[in-house]
């Protein structure tokens, strides 16, 4: 578990499925991601792939939780997609992030996202981390540089175009 002066980050757990499963359906939140809203069962299984990946890698997606109320807020961290991105890409963790519309503009998500790479850094030192970000997702890309990432290439993931980004472990969170 990590925590900041406004959140707590830990692995998912059963009973968060609920409140992360609202999120998931937002619409207007996803605009950017291309993934059509999941189902029921497809969220569930995308929920126990998260508690594999702590299990089998000892790192994943943190829930993100405010620390006053305990209202989840979202989801941050590193995690192994095999995305098929190529070597520039795909044998390096993957930043990953998304919060509720509630938290955005409130600086929250940096605070989130930061928490998680600084843990990465310390507990697993990888030399290299990468995103994908959608090129018209503004606010993205700036919380990915506020990082330390930049554009190293562009893909077609799933029939959309994506920027390809990295960090290296020097990269000041």
């Amino acid at each position: 578990m990590i925590e900041t002066p406004n959140l707590i980050l830990r692995p998912h757990r059963l009973e968060d499925f609920e409140p992360w499963f609202a999120m998931y359906g937002d619409e207007e939140l996803f605009r950017f991601i291309g993934a059509p809203k999941p189902s029921r069962e497809d969220a569930w299984n995308r929920l126990l792939r998260y508690a594999g990946h702590w299990s089998l890698l000892g790192y994943g997606l943190f829930a993100v939780f405010d620390r006053t109320t305990g209202a989840f807020l979202g989801e941050v961290g590193l995690a192994d997609f095999h995305r098929g991105l190529g070597d520039q890409f795909d044998p390096f963790p993957e930043g990953a992030w998304i919060m509720a519309r509630a938290t955005h503009g409130r600086g929250l998500a940096l605070d989130a996202v930061t928490a998680a790479h600084e843990w990465i850094d310390r507990v697993r030192a990888p030399a290299r981390t990468v995103c994908i970000i959608n090129p018209e997702n503004a606010a993205s890309l700036r919380l990915a540089s506020k990082l330390g990432y930049h554009e190293f290439d562009r893909a077609s993931y799933k029939d959309r175009v994506c920027v390809m980004l990295a960090r290296t472990a020097s990269a000041p969170c």
